[in-house]
C-alpha cells in the first residue's frame, strides 16, 4: 500500500511538473505572423516590439500586447451636423487606418480606435460647420480630403496613419430633399426642352442642307443639259451648212458645163411651157432680145 501510495505521489509530481513545463513554454514561446507584432513589456517597461516569426519571452516577467499591422476600416456612425446656413444634416462615414509605430499606438493612448472615433465626430461637425450646405451636397471630395487631413494630424502621435475617408449617405433636411426633387425635376424638364429644340433645329438645318444640294444638283443638270443643246445645235448648224456649202459647189461644178446656149433652150421651154396657159396674157421679159441675139449668133457660128 505504501508503494502504491508512493507511486501516485510520484505521477502527481511528474503531471505538476510537465503542467509546469507546458505553461512555462506557453508563456515564454509566441509565434507571430508577418501582419502583428507583439510590443512587450518587462517588469511593467517597454521593451520595444517583437515579430514576426518565433518569439521567446520570459514567463511571468515579459506581458506581450498583440497588435495588428494591416489596414482597417471601421465605420462612424450617423452624425447630425449643423452646416454654415444652419441647416441639419445627417452624415455618415468610412475611415481607413493602419499602425505604422505599434509601440507609440499601445503607449500613447488606451484605446485609439474610440478615441479616433469621438475626434472624427467632432472634426466632422467642425468640418461641416464651415460649409454651406449646397458646397456638403457637391463637395464630398473636399469633406472627405479636409476629414483625412484632420485626422491624421491628431492620430500620428498616436503611431496611426489615417489613409482615406470616405462619406458614405449624406441625408438632408425633407424640406430641402424636395426642394432638391422639384429643382431636379426643372432641370429635367429645361433639359428635354433643350434638347427637342435643337433636335427641330439639326432636322431644319438637314432639310434645308438637303434642298440646298437639290437645288444645286438640279441647276448643274440643267446646265449641264444646255450645254449639251448648245453643242447639238452648234453640230447640226455645222452639218446643215456643211450641206449647204457641198449642193452649192456641186451647182456650180454642173453650172460650168453648161454653155449659154443651152440656158437659152431651158428658158425658152420655160417660155413655151407658160405659152400653153390658157390665160391670154403674155410677158416677155428684157432679157428676151439679148438672149435671142446670143441664140443666133451662135446658130450662125455653126
Amino acid at each position: 500500500m505504501e508503494g502504491g501510495a508512493v507511486f501516485t505521489t510520484g505521477l502527481c509530481l511528474v503531471g505538476i511538473v510537465v503542467l509546469l513545463v507546458v505553461a512555462f513554454l506557453t508563456q515564454a514561446i509566441k509565434i507571430v505572423p508577418e501582419f502583428q507584432r507583439l510590443v512587450v513589456f518587462r517588469l511593467g517597461r517597454c521593451i520595444g516590439s517583437k515579430g514576426p516569426g518565433l518569439i521567446l519571452l520570459i514567463p511571468f516577467v515579459d506581458r506581450p500586447v498583440r497588435v495588428d499591422l494591416r489596414e482597417q476600416v471601421r465605420e462612424i456612425p450617423a452624425q447630425t451636423s449643423i452646416t454654415l446656413d444652419n441647416a441639419p444634416i445627417s452624415i455618415d462615414f468610412l475611415w481607413y487606418y493602419k499602425l505604422i509605430d505599434p509601440v507609440q499606438s499601445v503607449l500613447q493612448v488606451l484605446n485609439f480606435e474610440m478615441a479616433a472615433q469621438g475626434i472624427a465626430t467632432t472634426t466632422l461637425r467642425a468640418v461641416i460647420g464651415g460649409i454651406l450646405l449646397d458646397d456638403v451636397l457637391s463637395q464630398r471630395e473636399k469633406i472627405n480630403l479636409a476629414l483625412r487631413t484632420r485626422l491624421d494630424e491628431v492620430t500620428e502621435r498616436w503611431g496611426v496613419k489615417v489613409t482615406n475617408v470616405e462619406i458614405r449617405e449624406i441625408i438632408p433636411p425633407r424640406e430641402v430633399q424636395e426642394s432638391m426633387n422639384r429643382q431636379l425635376t426643372a432641370e429635367r424638364t429645361r433639359r428635354a426642352i433643350v434638347t427637342e429644340s435643337n433636335g427641330t433645329r439639326e432636322a431644319a438645318i438637314n432639310v434645308a442642307e438637303g434642298e440646298k444640294q437639290a437645288a444645286i444638283l438640279k441647276a448643274e443638270g440643267e446646265k449641264q443639259a444646255a450645254i449639251l443643246r448648245a453643242e447639238g445645235e452648234r453640230e447640226a448648224q455645222l452639218l446643215r451648212a456643211t450641206g449647204y456649202a457641198n449642193a452649192l459647189d456641186k451647182i456650180f461644178e454642173v453650172a460650168k458645163k453648161v454653155d449659154s446656149q443651152t440656158i437659152t433652150l431651158q428658158y425658152f421651154e420655160t417660155l413655151k411651157n407658160m405659152a400653153a396657159s390658157p390665160s391670154t396674157k403674155y410677158i416677155f421679159p428684157m432679157e428676151f432680145t439679148s438672149l435671142l441675139g446670143d441664140f443666133m449668133k451662135g446658130r450662125e457660128s455653126k
